[in-house]
């Protein structure tokens, strides 16, 4: 059975994209099957760090949107797609005029939209509208990037996290990586795994504590993906 991932979060700058690489690099690591889809047209992360599993695909088209559900019945798999920031509109869309999540169920593939967010309140009011617009129609993975927050409380007790509980929503965090590390893999348009391991890149690119960190991190990571189960 296919899995398709939605990773969003709806604001710019929470950290989807990492998201999506470190779940694409999840999967690579431990061998399963997935592809990757990239959905943010000016940025391409995925396409940028994985090229070789990547897909690109533009919302705003209809016919380009629907590789997604194309590569989700093609084979069993998981389908990881990386939202741009401001993509609700154009996801719904999509989404609601082509009766996706119908098509989803009858066809036996799991759609889950992952939240990405910060500690700020305009995490929790998007949060309020994918659960109002979805409901008990899909499942919902939540990540507190710590390196967007370190204050969760107002989601913690905020009606959100209520309605996410009930949705049997799944929480999980990702841990902060030290800044300087992270800007060393934008710039060298590192995936996370020649981050760590290519010697190729030189000490002039990582240093051996940068790979330390970096390695750290990575684990750390993984082991919240991990704590998800099945369900991922």
């Amino acid at each position: 059975m296919s899995t398709i991932h939605f990773i969003g979060g709806e604001k710019g700058g929470v950290g989807k994209s990492v998201v999506a690489r470190l779940l694409a690099q999840y999967c690579i690591d431990r061998s399963l099957p997935f592809v990757a889809v990239d959905a943010d047209v000016s940025h391409g992360a995925l396409v940028r760090y994985y090229a070789e599993y990547a897909t690109p695909v533009d919302l705003e088209k209809f016919e380009s949107a629907d590789e997604i559900i194309g590569l989700a019945t093609a084979e069993d798999r998981r389908v990881i797609v990386d939202l741009p920031a401001q993509s609700e509109r154009a996801l719904s869309k999509w989404m609601e005029e082509s009766g996706v999540l119908d098509l989803a169920r009858a066809s036996g593939v799991n759609v889950v939209f992952w939240h990405v967010m910060g500690d700020g309140k305009e995490s929790i009011t998007t949060l309020e509208r994918l659960f109002a617009r979805h409901g008990s129609n899909a499942s919902y993975f939540v990540v507190k990037n710590l390196g967007r927050g370190k204050d969760f409380s107002l989601f913690e007790q905020s009606t959100a996290r209520s309605t996410g509980d009930a949705l049997g929503a799944k929480v999980i965090h990702l841990p902060e990586l030290y800044g300087p590390a992270m800007q060393k893999i934008d710039r060298f348009d590192a995936s996370f795994w020649a981050a760590v391991n290519n010697p190729a890149l030189g000490d002039g690119a990582f240093t051996r504590m940068d790979r330390q960190r970096i390695h750290v991190w990575i684990q750390e990571s993984f082991k919240q993906v991990a704590s998800l189960g099945d369900s991922f």
